[in-house]
């Protein structure tokens, strides 16, 4: 993004929840959000020096910040962070903590598998969408941004059946947060980013699959964690005040509804 985007876009006064925020999308948001002028919340679950590295570069951005710990796979570390968000005025929540875990075939798939993928990708979004959006709806406003994917949109590759479930639940969340809260300021959306050169995709993916999203993909590339992040801060920005309940598509023309 650029400076007088980013100067448009002020976010000064604001503070902002980043789940996953050690690498990848969540980190490049941070530090975006920071550089708009928010302070920045850094969660991660086991990636301790990847977030403190985070919020080094949201202090350099000129902003302020804290790092908080949670397994957002397990219910006990959902409910300690819920009952740290909804301690806190929080304008703008970005739910972005998500994983594949393992690829799985459906005839191997276990109900604790589905559980834990379930729990870290849709659950725990809902909760702490909850946790913090009585008090967004107090004040009149706030923003919710929740992180689905493009896998939720084509059920995903083989093995992928969970997280692809997970992420189409976190589309149609989005719309049912949307009608209860917009009356009350509450702005909620949704990105569902196509395969981005992340850490994430190398973990899941081979280099010949990754090459063939890059054939399939008009741009010819994958995306990169800060065009999504420049996403993240358009929808928290003034911008964006009549977007509403929407799924927005962001993967370089891999997919088009």
């Amino acid at each position: 993004m650029n400076d007088n985007l980013r100067d448009a876009a002020s976010l000064a006064g604001k503070t902002a929840l980043i789940t996953g925020a050690s690498s990848g999308i969540g980190a490049a948001s941070a530090v975006a959000l920071a550089r708009a002028g928010a302070t920045v919340i850094v969660h991660y679950n086991s990636q301790k020096a990847d977030a403190e590295a985070v919020l080094e570069q949201v202090r350099a951005a000129g902003s302020s910040g804290e790092m908080v710990q949670a397994d957002l796979g397990t219910r006990d570390g959902t409910g300690s962070l819920c009952s740290y968000a909804s301690a806190r005025a929080i304008d703008i929540l970005v739910n972005n903590a998500g994983s594949l875990v393992k690829r799985t075939r459906v005839l191997d798939l276990t109900p604790e598998l589905w559980e834990k993928v379930m729990m870290l990708n849709l659950t725990s979004a809902f909760f702490l969408s909850q946790a913090v959006v009585g008090g967004m709806a107090e004040r009149k406003s706030g923003v919710i941004i929740n992180m689905s994917s493009v896998a939720g949109r084509f059920g995903g590759g083989l093995g992928a059946l969970a997280y692809s479930s997970a992420k189409a639940a976190i589309s149609t969340m989005t719309k049912g947060l949307t009608k209860e809260f917009a009356p009350q300021g509450v702005r909620v959306n949704c990105i569902s980013p196509g395969t981005i050169d992340t850490g994430y995709h190398r973990s899941f993916s081979t280099p010949e699959g990754l090459d063939g999203v890059r054939a399939a993909t008009p741009i010819g590339r994958l995306g990169t964690s800060e065009e999504i992040a420049d996403l993240v801060v358009f929808l928290s920005s003034d911008h964006a005040t009549f977007i509403h309940g929407q799924t927005i598509e962001i993967n370089g023309g891999f997919f088009m509804a």
